[in-house]
């Protein structure tokens, strides 16, 4: 990619135009919000209870997966899924050094050390090739994240998998929507692991987060676990947790859950007026691979100016995000993995180059063709 030099004589642009936009989906579902709300109230049914349980069914339904476990975030959700693969101790877990932290919190809660495999240039995921390399005897389960909202390469990943007898847990968090091959991602391995975090495309108003599964042994583990590991009331049979999720998220995911599919085609509009508007310039665009939907959870640019394309932005009005600075393997809580600068090349790359573009499906044309516009002026040719 040729570099072109930023200019410093953009002008600046009327138009305000947020990162992300809560309050305009909050406003347009504001009714149905506050009714659900007030059922939760005066049902008193605040933690697990009907509305968990009828948002399992329907994201379970949604997802293609015979079961959903609602937990209080994806964290937990993969934690979850990491003891239900019995993954401990002593064990090692592939994953990706360019992730949000929490992917590899996972893995340590269990006690098991991840092993990085670098990403793919294009899609930002797993890059399938080098994972053959890295597996060891001590190999128990790989974790693939579905970054940015678009899958990783699924069927090589689970037939290599196949192959060594490793379990699968794929990291959904950011990808609620996203197909591979026409089948949502999440029910390709033992378990899909999904966070409602209030910005993702399926957001709670507040903390929350699933884990779906077709196994059932897996399921009733993990039901259990979430509760205190008990199966019936004073009687626990292992080392469990406090993961249920509220009433009130269950209630608002599932008034949301009904608008995720309108939500997505919106968020695909975003991407392809950025794709159109952005082509001529000197950054390099995300890409929707092959086979695979992407739901566009973010719209992550790349360039090496990046920080000063970012303070013009801003100048003009224009709202960006990181998604991932500084990746995992370079995070001070890993140094202790042994990692060094220059070990997963692309990776450190994306860090230092990415950028997120605003990125929501209330954005309207002119707020698409503003950003379009800004970095058409910043970046002239």
């Amino acid at each position: 990619m040729a570099v072109t030099a930023v200019s410093s004589k953009a002008s600046t642009v009327q138009l305000h135009v947020p990162f992300l936009d809560l309050k305009t989906q909050y406003s347009e579902l504001r009714e149905e919000i506050n009714g659900v709300l007030l059922e939760v109230a005066e049902s008193t049914a605040f933690a697990l209870g009907p509305k968990v349980e009828e948002f399992e069914k329907a994201f379970a339904e949604f997802v293609g997966s015979r079961h959903c476990v609602a937990v209080n975030s994806g964290t937990s959700a993969l934690h979850l899924a990491l003891l239900a693969a019995d993954v401990g101790p002593g064990d090692e877990v592939l994953t990706v050094p360019m992730t949000f932290i929490a992917t590899c919190w996972a893995i340590s809660y269990v006690g098991a050390r991840p092993v990085f495999v670098d990403v793919d240039s294009e899609t930002c995921t797993m890059d399938i090739d080098q994972v053959q390399q890295r597996i060891t005897p001590r190999t128990r389960a790989i974790l693939p994240v579905h970054l940015y909202g678009q899958s990783a390469d699924m069927e090589p990943l689970i037939r290599l998998a196949e192959r060594h007898g490793l379990k699968v847990i794929e990291d959904a968090a950011q990808a609620h929507a996203a197909t591979y091959q026409n089948l949502h991602v999440g029910r390709f391995g033992l378990c899909g692991c999904f966070s409602f975090y209030p910005g993702k495309n399926l957001g709670a108003y507040g903390e929350g987060g699933a884990v779906v599964t077709d196994d059932d042994q897996a399921a009733d583990r993990m039901r259990a676990l979430r509760d205190h590991a008990q199966r019936r009331k004073h009687h626990h049979e292992e080392i469990g947790y406090n993961y249920r999720m509220d009433g009130f998220q269950g209630a608002v995911l599932n008034v949301k859950l009904r608008q995720l599919n309108r939500w997505t085609d919106a968020r695909r509009r975003v991407a392809a007026s950025y794709l159109d508007g952005l082509a001529d310039l000197s950054v390099r665009l995300p890409q929707e691979a092959a086979g695979r939907r992407h739901a566009w959870h973010l719209f992550v640019a790349q360039h090496p100016q990046r920080d000063q394309i970012r303070d013009e932005l801003t100048t003009q009005g224009v709202q960006t995000g990181l998604h991932y600075p500084v990746p995992v393997h370079l995070q001070p809580a890993y140094r202790h993995l042994g990692y060094g600068l220059g070990d997963f090349p692309v990776a450190e790359r994306i860090g230092r180059e990415c950028f997120s573009l605003p990125m929501f499906p209330e954005m309207t044309e002119e707020q698409s063709r503003a950003v379009c516009d800004a970095l058409n002026r910043i970046l002239q040719s």
